[in-house]
């Protein structure tokens, strides 16, 4: 290894790696944002957007003005420039830089694999529930239509069954009995 070529170059060479890309990306997304009103939209709507473009742009602008908006980038670029090759000297000098701290932000907001399962668990948990209170209902639904089915089984049976003093089916009652069935239809 050249002298100054060591682990701290390599390092300060994969932080400027990574600014030039988030510049390419600013870029990109402002040019994006700068071709939004124009040429893309139909003739007879264009004045309105056009006009919604101007509305933004006086609500980007801030009251000190008299500095162009590239300039201010530009300086911008260079501070935050000035602060990632400070932070490249300290962290060559200090040493303690470690790759897991940054990927730990990330594990904060997915949920873990035992979150995850729990409530795949509550979920399932709750459809059991749920199924179990629907298969109840039917049950008592069929239970209730059975026995109002057998109650007027057993009325019928009572109109029907009923004898004369000489132990004769009455005729009588079966024919009212037919009458308000089909009455009743």
């Amino acid at each position: 290894v050249l002298s100054g070529r060591g682990f701290a170059f390599r390092r300060k060479q994969k932080i400027e790696r990574q600014y030039r890309k988030l510049l390419k990306k600013r870029r990109q997304v402002h040019s994006q944002q700068d071709d939004q009103f124009t040429d893309t939209y139909p003739e007879h709507l264009k004045h309105l957007y056009l006009a919604e473009e101007e509305k933004l742009k006086k609500r980007r602008r801030t009251p000190d003005d008299s500095v162009s908006p590239e300039e201010k980038l530009n300086k911008a670029v260079d501070v935050i420039y000035g602060c990632m090759c400070l932070m490249v000297l300290s962290v060559s000098r200090t040493c303690t830089f470690s790759p897991r701290s940054v990927g730990t932000q990330e594990k904060f907001k997915n949920k873990t694999s035992n979150q995850k399962a729990k409530e795949d668990y509550e979920k399932i948990k709750a459809e059991h529930a749920r199924k179990k209170e629907e298969a109840e209902k039917r049950k008592q639904q069929r239970e209730e239509a059975q026995r109002l089915y057998k109650k007027k089984k057993m009325e019928a049976f009572k109109i029907l069954s009923k004898k004369t003093k000489k132990g004769q089916p009455n005729l009588n009652l079966q024919v009212e009995f037919l009458l308000q069935k089909i009455q009743q239809k």
